[in-house]
């Protein structure tokens, strides 16, 4: 397989693991994320394992960093097959209390940070009839308490997802959504080293039908799946990946 996929957010958590995944599945890996060490981190550890890989540091808010990245993926793995849009950030208040320095960090992250990735790699996934798949959540679909603006953003790609999967239907593109539910990254550590931390994690996972809170590798899969020949004929869709908590 001579196939490149731009992962955002990949040095860690759900973004490495996906990363990963995509090594071991056959895939070249370009691993960006804000803090170039972990990107090179992953990057050694699927060299590590017999993987090509390159990893990069790049702020997804900045489209000039975005160029630039992507055309050192150009040059080290070649042209692009797909994207994996799943850099993302919160800052968790209820919204009475939230400020708006926050409101733009999260919407320049979440928002714009996946549009300007995608239309950067868009001309190269259009010329292979390739892949977009980007990481919303179910809070989107469903709300989530203190996550008003965030919720708001991964509403959006959820908008634009389905739009983009129309608009580029008819070059083979497909585009197609993955929505999270309580995953053990470091969002929840945090979440759980706060105040009554460990109750509102047991909480959660009690809610959860299987019985547990997702691992990033389950997330991975359901990407991984968007990006295989099987889901050639799906796209502008969402899937829910959360142990059947959010079944609307």
């Amino acid at each position: 397989m001579d196939r490149t996929v731009v992962i955002t957010g990949g040095g860690r958590g759900i973004g490495r693991a996906i990363a990963e995944l995509a090594a071991e599945r056959g895939f070249s890996v370009l691993v960006l994320d804000v803090d170039g060490h972990t990107a090179q981190e992953v990057e050694a550890a699927i060299h590590g394992r017999g993987g090509r890989a390159k990893g990069v540091g790049c702020d997804i808010r900045n489209r000039a960093s975005v160029e630039e990245a992507l055309q050192v993926g150009r040059r080290e793995l070649g042209s692009l097959y797909a994207v994996v849009n799943n850099a993302g950030t919160d800052r968790m208040a209820v919204f009475a209390d939230s400020k708006p320095e926050d409101w733009q960090h999260i919407i320049d992250v979440n928002l714009m940070g996946t549009l300007n990735v995608t239309q950067v790699a868009l001309g190269d996934i259009r010329q292979v009839g390739g892949r977009v798949v980007s990481i919303s959540s179910d809070a989107a679909r469903v709300g989530s308490t203190g996550e008003a603006v965030y919720s708001a953003t991964k509403a959006g790609i959820l908008g634009f997802t389905k739009t983009l999967a129309r608009e580029v239907a008819r070059d083979g593109v497909t585009v197609n959504a993955v929505c999270p539910g309580p995953t053990d990254t470091a969002l929840l550590e945090t979440v759980r080293s706060g105040p009554k931390g460990d109750k509102i994690v047991a909480a959660m996972t009690r809610a959860v039908p299987l019985g547990r809170i997702a691992r990033p590798r389950d997330i991975a899969a359901a990407v991984l799946f968007f990006l295989s020949d099987d889901a050639a004929y799906i796209t502008g869709q969402t899937l829910s990946v959360s142990g059947g908590l959010t079944m609307a």
